[in-house]
């Protein structure tokens, strides 16, 4: 007998950093500073911001995201031989608050309210991060709830992050979709028992912990094949 498929999710959460708001986007202000050196300090900041979030939840010694973003800028500023003045080191803190948006993150957050399913962010980020990110991006409308390991004063892949999701939406994780583009994220909720799609835009291999996402696309718009629409949706009014 073929195997029944799995019900839909009756929600989404979908990770902020890397996933609807693109972290590299900050290599051209760091390029437009330091010619020639922008990508690969916009790399590191990153690697090093989720490095510190790591060693700090791990060690029960919680700073704000906010803070360790700010800490990861300096020391990849040391690794590249950079010097960071305070304008510089502002202006670039100031360009992550407004990171640019994916393009298509609208058309998928208005295709799942068209279709009743609730959208909100669990994140690392600080909720005055997160508050700030989503109003630039003009997406405000669309997202609800705005979930921030800032409450629980740890950082993901701590099952305590991820337990805020379930309670509050009042679901099992099973029935929560879960989105990231952090391979190390979707394979943390994976774990916690959520349905997980991991958005893998660069091509990444599959994190080699024997453990894969419920599924694997290239796009946000991935997102929308877990709701597909029925034939009366698309009959002519």
């Amino acid at each position: 007998m073929m195997p029944m498929p799995s019900p839909a999710p009756e929600a989404v959460l979908f990770d902020a950093y890397g996933t609807l708001f693109d972290v590299y986007s900050v290599a051209l202000a760091a390029e437009q500073l330091f010619p020639g050196q922008g990508q690969a300090l916009a790399t590191l900041w990153r690697d090093k911001q989720i490095d510190y979030t790591r060693l700090c939840s791990m060690s029960g010694r919680y700073r704000p995201f906010w803070d360790l973003t700010r800490a990861g800028l300096r020391f990849a500023a040391l690794q590249r031989d950079i010097t960071l003045t305070a304008e510089a080191e502002d202006r670039l803190m100031n360009q992550y608050r407004h990171l640019s948006a994916f393009p298509e993150n609208r058309v998928v957050l208005q295709g799942l309210r068209e279709r009743g399913v609730r959208a909100g962010i669990l994140s690392n980020g600080d909720p005055e991060m997160l508050a700030v990110a989503i109003k630039s991006a003009g997406l405000a409308d669309l997202i609800d709830p705005v979930l921030s390991a800032h409450s629980v004063r740890r950082f993901k892949t701590d099952p305590a992050v991820y337990t805020l999701g379930t309670e509050a939406l009042g679901l099992p994780a099973k029935k929560i979709l879960f989105v990231s583009s952090n391979g190390w994220d979707a394979i943390g909720a994976s774990w916690f028992g959520y349905t997980t799609l991991w958005v893998n835009r660069a091509g990444a291999p599959l994190e080699q912990l024997d453990t894969e996402p419920t599924r694997i696309g290239r796009s946000l718009r991935d997102v929308l094949n877990f709701f597909p629409t029925t034939t009366s949706d698309n009959r002519p009014a």
